[in-house]
């Protein structure tokens, strides 16, 4: 008996995951299955540009290959631990995630947001489950870092958004309208629920790669942004790549002691060196960097804190600064008043740096920005705090 267990397990473990996978890495599976490489260019297609997550779809394939795929291959769909609707459409979905082989693979769950509109959508996409990075106002840093995520694992929600969207659209009374790959004609996509991207960078780009790839999810890198806390070595990696999406800047604060009490990483990486970072950081010729701005009821939001901002600012070549107002959730903080958010935008736009206010969706359910807490799993109760 435990001879058969054991031959079990080891089928089990021989089984390749393709989702997630490199047209390179599919040619070279293929390969080692003695079959012809072009054989895994045809997978990468049917994979990501026509969206067919069963083996046996993929009818320019042998039979005989098709049959060896699904015995030795498989596509991990996400499965939907839960889905909370907000009362302006948005989606909040909790993700079950397997264990695995790799480091700090235990099973785990993370979340992504679906906010569809009129012939577009808005999918929000976590790069690991927790984060490491301990941004006092976010309830996401609350968990700690659980575990990375795959390429793959990054991948999933575009896959739930190629089943569901539609059906959401229709819910919400809008008409469907999908591109060859299910998603709608603008897709666009933020890295910017849990986790630090530029800390799982490999994974993350692996993924983005696919995502730009015109002979892949083919989304325009115009509309891809990976928002990062400020992970200096990761901007200037990011810098570096051929492919890559825009970028963000999560700033939050105007100096150093701010920023250090809100954002301790910024002790590793003052404002200073990332400044510099994004100064040096080569933007293509449509392109800016944006800074996100998460305002704090009487923390961060004087007139003062407008003006040290523009100082910081005014050496980039091309910016914007989104204003967010502070979502609400368990922690000591308070929203700013209008007030006060429209005299900080107003500082910035006259003195030459365009701002604008970004309010979040899906806050009745806690989906919106530093609201993912992975909050009601396995039948806890979500705690939900109402908008004003």
């Amino acid at each position: 008996m435990k001879t058969k267990e054991l031959s079990l397990a080891a089928e089990t473990l021989m089984i390749t995951e393709l989702l997630g996978k490199s047209k390179e890495e599919l040619r070279e599976f293929c390969v080692a299955l003695g079959e012809p490489a072009f054989r895994g260019a045809q997978i990468y297609h049917a994979l990501y540009s026509e969206r067919k997550v069963d083996v046996g779809q993929i009818t320019n394939l042998p039979a005989a290959l098709r049959e060896r795929l699904s015995k030795e291959a498989r596509v991990t769909l996400p499965e939907v631990k839960q889905r909370f609707t907000s009362t302006d459409g948005s989606v909040r979905y909790l993700f079950g995630l397997p264990g695995g082989e790799e480091k700090l693979a235990r099973p785990a769950s993370v979340e992504a947001v679906f906010m569809p509109s009129e012939g577009r959508q808005t999918i929000c996409i976590s790069t690991q489950a927790g984060c490491a990075v301990d941004c006092h106002f976010c309830l996401t840093a609350q968990l700690g870092l659980i575990r990375n995520l795959t390429a793959a694992q990054v991948l999933l929600p575009l896959e739930e958004a190629h089943r569901g969207t539609r059906i959401e659209e229709k819910d919400a009374g809008l008409k469907p309208a999908a591109t060859k790959s299910g998603l709608a004609p603008q897709t666009n996509i933020v890295l910017m629920g849990q986790g630090e991207p530029l800390l799982n960078f490999g994974p993350v780009m692996e993924a983005v790669r696919i995502m730009l790839d015109p002979a892949g999810m083919e989304i325009s890198p115009k509309h891809v942004t990976l928002s990062t806390s400020g992970i200096v070595p990761g901007i200037e990696r990011l810098a570096e790549e051929k492919v890559r999406p825009k970028l963000a800047i999560s700033l939050n604060a105007s100096n150093d002691e701010q920023r250090d009490l809100l954002m301790p990483i910024n002790k590793k990486y003052p404002l200073a060196a990332l400044m510099n970072a994004c100064k040096e950081y080569p933007l293509r010729t449509w392109e800016h960097l944006t800074f996100e701005y998460v305002m704090l009821g009487g923390i961060n939001d004087a007139a003062e804190d407008a003006r040290r901002v523009v100082r910081l600012l005014s050496p980039l070549k091309s910016v914007k600064v989104n204003l967010i107002p502070w979502n609400p959730g368990e922690l000591p903080y308070r929203e700013s008043s209008e007030e006060r958010i429209e005299e900080f935008r107003r500082i910035l736009v006259e003195r030459g740096v365009p701002a604008f206010v970004r309010y979040s969706r899906g806050r009745d359910v806690m989906a919106a920005c530093g609201q993912l807490a992975l909050l009601q799993i396995d039948g806890a109760p979500m705690s939900v705090v109402s908008p004003k």
